[in-house]
């Protein structure tokens, strides 16, 4: 990204690459406003965050942003000129798949970062330390939520008062396990889905509440992620084989209890940031995420891998469009071609449903500046920074690997969460340029704002501000150090602001596919 353009002393627009059509504003901008360093004056209003055509484009002609394609101009559009969704349209065309070009070894640092983490009894580290209440079905949801609020702090403070350790017991509750294939896609992801979670580092214990007559046994659930039953750190029990909501309640309270004793025992220790695993997120984006919050978490996750950390990459549809960006930078055709099948997975899981892949950018997204989908994802695929690209997974599938991984997932923030989580991310960063509300349970979120007015009006529920890159006042590695650091903070217990608000047992959305009868 080249220096922000300029008339007097104030940054107007953003020119991303030199063979660029557009410029992006960094404020409105009046018709009549001349841009001395475009040598042009624009021709209408142009909102924040959006773009202004430095050239005439022809009807039909690509546009381009980071010197990549982002659609095809619907009219002819003049210099000067808003481009937007009334002149610029999706556009289809082939890429080039190229595996490996772009490989280039990352150094590790010679002294590794560290965080005060807890240390599980299988040397994996985790960031929270809770009490989780699992449901195997939608009709054990009611009972989980009433064991876990028994505990809440503002409801029964004696119940936590002797267990400092202790971070809370939450419940994490869903809509399905029934009426669903046995042996289907759908089934086996939820329960994909529901085993990373038992088996979470996060949570010291779990107890698992069944029906007892689902389709989704939690037999099934845990067998199926080889997750080990019948310790102390892994209880289950059904609602039917208890004698019915009353006593399974007060069962669950009484399993709890005997849990909050060994949960205490554990205790913060110094621990690599090599342990660190983070889920990557943007939602509510806008215009500016791909020149600021993005590149400046993908800066920060530069550092992590350095550092021997893992980062995780997801949203498969909003990539779409940016994926030979990914292929270029995979450690090898296998890993490169996994992803593209991912793709062609969703190409054609949306036609089956009579969708399709530029379904996005969404209304808030379009009103902040981004217009396709190619656009959009050219901008997201920033957050996962410039190493390799180390391996491929599938939703909530367990992940092993050390670097910058991507793992399949829907582009809806919290059920591409829920799956980064599954596969074993023990902290979140999300990227926002519109404002976002959302948190993440057990592993605590940081939210990272793309502008500063978004950040002057929602700094209740932002944890940083990078909308100094658009004004000039910060860097893109300058962020990236400060996020490193947050995230190093917020590992060693410091609450996000989604904690503070209290969000993340909402926020469990387990991936949905198939059909249900």
């Amino acid at each position: 990204m080249q220096n922000p353009n300029t008339t007097g002393a104030a940054h107007v627009v953003i020119r991303l690459h030199p063979k660029d059509d557009v410029v992006i504003a960094t404020r409105q901008l009046l018709p009549g406003t001349r841009i001395d360093s475009e040598d042009l004056v624009v021709a209408g209003m142009i909102p924040p965050g959006h773009k202004v055509a430095t050239r005439a484009i022809a009807a039909g002609e690509p546009v381009k942003r980071y010197n990549q394609i982002i659609g095809v101009a619907r009219e002819a559009i003049t210099r000067g000129q808003h481009v937007h969704t009334h002149n610029l349209g999706m556009a289809e065309f082939a890429r080039e798949h190229e595996f490996g070009v772009d490989l280039h070894t990352t150094a590790a640092v010679a002294e590794p970062a560290h965080f005060m983490g807890y240390r599980r009894a299988d040397g994996r580290v985790a960031t929270r330390n809770f009490i989780g209440i699992l449901t195997s079905v939608n009709c054990s949801a009611t009972v989980a939520r009433s064991i876990a609020d028994h505990f809440r702090r503002d409801v029964h403070p004696e119940e936590l008062a002797d267990f400092p350790n202790v971070d809370g017991v939450i419940a994490l509750t869903h809509g399905l396990g029934c009426g669903i294939d046995s042996q289907g896609e759908g089934i086996t992801i939820l329960r994909r889905t529901l085993a990373g979670y038992a088996d979470h580092p996060n949570f010291a214990s779990v107890l698992f509440v069944g029906l007892g007559c689902e389709t989704n046994q939690i037999g099934g659930v845990l067998e199926s992620g080889g997750v080990q039953h019948g310790n102390a750190q892994l209880r289950s029990f059904t609602i039917q084989e208890s004698g019915g909501t009353k006593k399974t309640v007060e069962r669950g309270i009484a399993v709890v209890r005997e849990m909050l004793v060994d949960a205490n025992r554990s205790a913060r220790e110094r621990v690599p940031a090599s342990h660190l695993m983070v889920g990557l997120q943007c939602g509510g984006s806008d215009g500016y995420s791909g020149i600021s919050a993005n590149p400046a978490l993908g800066a920060a996750v530069d550092r992590l891998v350095q550092h021997g950390g893992t980062a995780i990459l997801s949203e498969t549809p909003e990539v779409y469009g940016a994926e030979h960006l990914l292929t270029r930078r995979a450690v090898s055709r296998e890993v490169g071609e996994k992803l593209l099948a991912r793709i062609a997975w969703w190409q054609d899981y949306c036609q089956r449903n009579g969708a399709a892949m530029d379904n996005n950018p969404s209304a808030g997204n379009k009103v902040g500046g981004l217009t396709t989908i190619l656009e959009k994802s050219l901008g997201a695929v920033a957050k996962g920074g410039t190493t390799n690209l180390v391996d491929v997974y599938e939703y909530a599938e367990p992940i092993r690997a050390k670097g910058f991984v991507f793992m399949d997932s829907p582009g809806y923030d919290p059920m591409s969460a829920t799956g980064q989580v599954a596969s074993g991310a023990n902290l979140i960063c999300f990227t926002t340029g519109r404002g976002s509300a959302y948190g993440c349970a057990p592993s605590p979120s940081l939210k990272l704002a793309t502008n500063t007015a978004l950040w002057m009006r929602q700094e209740d529920d932002i944890d940083i501000n990078c909308g100094g890159v658009i004004d000039g006042s910060a860097s893109i590695d300058q962020l990236g150090a400060e996020i490193f650091q947050m995230m190093l903070d917020c590992a060693s217990g410091t609450r996000s602001k989604s904690e503070l608000h209290g969000y993340g047992q909402s926020e469990f959305v387990p991936w949905q596919v198939g059909v249900v009868t």
